[in-house]
């Protein structure tokens, strides 16, 4: 099968196309034709050795975590998807080697849930990783629920703006950060936005003069250093990006696949609750591209790369 490879830890340059053998399927796996699959941060962390402490790499690697596709073939030991199911999945393993880049990939069934019938492949292939990073922070670490006021911070990126419909889901009310440009955008998912930077900490006292209940940091660094002060008394703190949350007396959150937790994600865009925004979209031999234009971290919402 045709995939993107690299064989040593690098930047986008180290990044192969070319042909590798098809995976084998296991018992508790099913074989995914894959269709599209999205490009998040951790992916080129990964590819640069930043993780190499914590997780056991076997060269060469096929990058990606996130995938939608169709199951081409179940393994024996499967009951719940079967050949021609449309599915979404975060497949991240135990150790890094297998991943969405190619055309098949073979998913334990933990990690896989079904694809959400009202979205494309290309918009599907969004809400895996990032969908499940903002649900396990905002349910399980934050406990958002109706009546809270929630900050979300960089709220109009990929994780980010998935956040944010959630959160309004969940029935909270959401104050977002973000770039002015991308003001009308979260207006547009249900947020009040504030711009980023000096005085934050007023503009986010004027719009909930007694604190927030809640705070997601998906920035770090200053950001997140002014949450604690923006809190209201009792109230929660949690990052994706920045471990310095735990001395702060918050919870650092570190996304798992769950098969439930991406069926509820499944439900709610089927529900007119989610939707993704896809910013850019790249065949799969124009990958480093694709990379590259996420490593940026300027773009709105999701960069997908597309296999025919």
């Amino acid at each position: 099968m045709k995939a993107i490879t690299y064989r040593t830890y690098g930047g986008p340059d180290v990044l192969e196309y070319g042909d590798v053998p098809k995976p084998k399927l296991g018992p508790d796996t099913v074989l995914v034709r894959v269709r599209a699959a999205s490009v998040n941060p951790v992916d080129w962390k990964i590819q640069a050795g930043y993780l190499d402490g914590v997780m056991d790499t076997v060269f060469p690697v096929i990058p990606g975590w996130d995938v939608a596709g169709v199951v081409e073939e179940a393994g024996v030991g499967v009951t719940e998807f079967a050949a021609g199911d449309e599915v979404i999945g975060y497949v991240r393993e135990d150790f890094v080697s297998r991943g969405t880049f190619a055309e098949y990939v073979a998913a334990p069934i933990r990690t896989l849930a079904r694809k959400p019938g009202n979205l494309s492949f290309e918009e599907a292939a969004g809400i895996p990783l990032a969908g499940l990073t903002a649900y396990q922070a905002l349910t399980r670490a934050l406990n958002v629920g109706r009546g809270d006021t929630v900050l979300i911070h960089a709220a109009a990126g990929g994780v980010g703006s998935l956040a944010v419909q959630i959160a309004r889901a969940l029935g909270a009310r959401v104050i977002g950060t973000a770039s002015e440009r991308n003001h009308d955008y979260l207006r547009g998912l249900g947020a009040d936005p504030v711009a980023y930077g000096e005085g934050l900490t007023d503009r986010v006292s004027a719009l909930a003069p007694h604190g927030v209940n809640a705070v997601l940091d998906l920035i770090g660094g200053e950001a997140l250093k002014t949450s604690p002060g923006l809190l209201a008394e009792g109230g929660r703190l949690a990052s994706v990006a920045d471990g310095a949350v735990l001395g702060l007396g918050g919870r650092y959150v570190f996304v798992r696949p769950d098969r439930q937790d991406l069926e509820a994600l499944t439900v709610l865009a089927e529900r007119g609750q989610l939707r993704v925004e896809v910013a850019a979209t790249f065949p799969l031999e124009q990958a480093a591209e694709a990379q590259r234009l996420n490593r940026e971290g300027h773009t709105r919402g999701k960069v997908i790369v597309t296999v025919a």
